[in-house]
């Protein structure tokens, strides 16, 4: 922001002299080209995996990719505006259904009538995510009145909600025994199945290769517009509501509009992962348990990821969607070559994984509340402060607050 000095009278008229914005420091110049040059390199190496690889651990990527955008949204409404929602399962269970029933044919799959509207796959990918916002928006009145632990047992009742619905509506979700199968996803003719022969440097790409790099840009997009949805007016608007509702609303913020727009978003972000895990899956299956694909033990997971990644944090999201959902993907893929199939007989990956995010979440708590993101900014100052030891703290950069990330 510019700055003003103090105003001059000349011949009568008031001269205001306006200071023009500071230029960046070399310092700060470089720090972004390093920083611009390393999000290019694990770009780079993201799109090369496929060559290198196999379907396996392909997999395991993928399903990290589909909790990363999930926590993506879920750190936006719980770490920018402030707002506790336990009902991220549901709009997992609205996105990937809406994808199901707009992408598919009307069909009688056994002694379930399954309707189907066979609309192209990007528009039901899309179709899917809008229906999602506006469930999330559909609950912006109960979100606009509740505030803490209450807002996060009120969302919680989406949980079951959605688990009551799965079985109720067999026409659409192809019931809690059987399930459907959702239209592969395509896209100008390309579709990311087996269908076809296509192969990269002399590598095959079948559905593997080809979901990966469908996943891979749903998880760029999702990052790159929650960071500019993060330090935009919206964003702030968020924080504000977040941290001082009075406050906000006396700054000009609308408390029920920014709160009912995050919740929106967050939905969005959560259909578009349940569009994914049923591409991931290949099949949609309502649950027969509250702690199934859609159940109340996802809701925590995500809470999780986003708790240890830092509330707030998009990045952190990310590195926690790698903890929570990844450990238990390499858990089943090397469990027997790192020695430990005696060691975890008669416990599952999924359970281990359970323990392990669990304690991570018991010493994120007691010993860093910012997560994993406060950490990296703590190394970050450390490292600059080692290889620029003349730089005093009044010259450095004021640090990013809780929820605001500058890397």
């Amino acid at each position: 922001m510019s700055e003003r000095s103090s105003p001059e009278r000349t011949d009568g008229t008031v001269v205001t002299a306006v200071r023009a914005p500071a230029a960046p420091s070399p310092s700060t110049r470089r720090g972004s080209v390093l920083r611009a040059i390393a999000w290019a390199v694990l770009l780079l190496v993201l799109l090369s995996l496929p060559l290198y690889v196999g379907p396996g651990l392909l997999s395991a990527g993928q399903y990290v990719m589909v909790g990363a955008v999930g926590a993506i949204g879920l750190t936006l409404v719980i770490g920018q505006a402030g707002q506790l929602s336990l009902a991220h399962a549901f709009f997992l269970l609205v996105g990937g259904t809406s994808y199901a029933v707009l992408a598919g044919e009307t069909e009688q799959a056994g002694s379930e009538y399954i309707v189907g509207l066979g609309l192209p796959p990007l528009l039901a990918l899309v179709g899917a995510v809008a229906i999602s916002a506006l469930a999330g928006l559909a609950f912006a009145p109960v979100a606009g009145r509740l505030r803490g632990i209450y807002l996060g047992v009120a969302s919680l009742a989406l949980v079951f909600l959605g688990f009551y619905l799965g079985q109720a509506l067999p026409m659409l979700t192809g019931g809690a025994a059987s399930g459907r199968n959702p239209e592969p996803f395509a896209l100008f003719g390309f579709s990311f199945s087996n269908e076809g022969y296509l192969a990269v440097l002399g590598v095959p790409f079948r559905q593997s290769e080809r979901l990966w790099y469908l996943f891979l840009a749903f998880t760029v997009i999702a990052f790159v517009l929650a960071r500019g949805a993060v330090r935009s007016r919206v964003g702030r608007a968020w924080r504000g509501v977040r941290d001082n509702e009075a406050a906000a609303a006396v700054m000009g913020v609308d408390v029920l509009r920014a709160k009912a727009g995050a919740f929106a978003v967050s939905a969005a972000y959560a259909g578009l992962a349940g569009v994914m895990v049923t591409l991931w899956l290949g099949l949609l299956k309502p649950d027969e348990s509250e702690f199934g694909t859609y159940g109340l033990n996802t809701s925590i997971a995500f809470l999780a990821m986003a708790i240890i990644g830092g509330l707030g944090s998009i990045p952190g999201a990310v590195v926690g969607a790698l903890i929570v959902y990844g450990t238990p993907q390499v858990l089943t893929l090397f469990a027997d070559d790192l020695g430990l199939g005696d060691t975890l007989a008669g416990l599952s990956p999924t359970v281990i994984s359970l323990y392990v995010y669990g304690l991570a979440v018991i010493l994120v708590v007691l010993f860093e509340p910012g997560g994993l993101a406060a950490i990296g900014r703590r190394v970050a100052g450390f490292a600059t402060r080692r290889f620029h030891p003349d730089r005093t703290a009044a010259t450095e950069p004021r640090s990013a607050p809780p929820g605001e990330d500058r890397s």
